[in-house]
């Protein structure tokens, strides 16, 4: 059987930035800039800001050469699905606002204490909603530092996927789970990854999805950098055959680098589909 090849990834995670007032026209702006056939575009806009950024990506012509448009995803998702959590925005509510959401991201991870176990509940709970997902995995400077990068993720992957099945979350088109990997020492403290550390992980990655029963040692599974990412550097990682995309932050804000990055991933889609 020949496998499907991995679709190539850009999401965008806006954090703690746009309102219901601008967030419309930044998404269609972003959406226009960036139609480039052969690569899946995500925007993750705050939860209030979610309806605009949807509005407006329906009513803008900012589809794709290949007929796809671009969708739209939650940052966060609680992992049950009603009752008395105070703030909280469960998968079921996400339906008709967004089809993919992040799940485990670094800054959960720290802020709000998530552990591997709840970020696993919560991939479940997204995934019996019909969401696609982005499930974030990545190592401190410390553990980088004492050698235990390599360990510190594999555990992540196995801990957040011990309760799932692995033909499960993928759905039925087998592209509805995607890992993105995150080196938490590369953000913001001077220090830049590479290609090849990235690539490395991604091995790490497919390895444990391989160890728990995914179909084709985990081949299948897309895998996204999402360290600092711009347009001054994705080309390194776009490079690296097995990272087939990138969730970008605060670039992800800006549509000159949203298009760049784009475009440069193109050129992996473009590359992949002839080879």
């Amino acid at each position: 059987m020949i496998r499907p090849m991995r679709p190539v990834i850009v999401a965008g995670n806006w954090k703690m930035h746009t309102t219901p007032a601008d967030a419309g026209e930044l998404a269609r702006t972003i959406g226009a800039r960036t139609r480039v056939d052969g690569v899946t575009r995500v925007l993750c806009p705050p939860f209030v800001c979610l309806a605009a950024v949807r509005d407006a990506l329906a009513g803008a012509d900012v589809g794709a050469p290949d007929g796809t448009g671009v969708a739209v995803g939650a940052q966060d998702v609680h992992h049950e699905p009603a009752g008395a959590f105070t703030g909280a925005i469960s998968a079921p509510m996400l339906a008709g606002l967004a089809t993919w959401t992040i799940v485990g991201h670094s800054e959960r991870r720290r802020d709000a204490c998530e552990t591997d176990e709840l970020i696993g509940r919560k991939l479940l709970a997204a995934r019996a909603a019909g969401l696609r997902t982005i499930l974030c995995v990545g190592e401190q400077l410390a553990d980088r530092d004492a050698g235990r990068a390599h360990d510190v993720v594999d555990g992540q992957v196995r801990g957040c996927l011990a309760a799932s099945e692995p033909g499960a979350l993928g759905g039925e088109d087998g592209r509805g789970f995607t890992i993105a990997y995150e080196p938490v020492w590369a953000i913001g403290t001077g220090r830049n990854a590479r290609g090849a550390d990235a690539a490395e992980m991604a091995a790490t990655i497919r390895a444990a999805l391989a160890s728990i029963g995914f179909a084709s040692g985990g081949d299948e599974v897309p895998i996204l950098y999402g360290g600092s990412v711009a347009s001054s550097n994705i080309d390194e990682f776009m490079a690296e055959s097995s990272i087939d995309g990138a969730l970008v932050g605060g670039a992800s804000l800006k549509p000159d680098e949203m298009a760049a990055i784009v475009a440069r991933a193109g050129l992996t889609a473009a590359a992949r589909a002839a080879a």
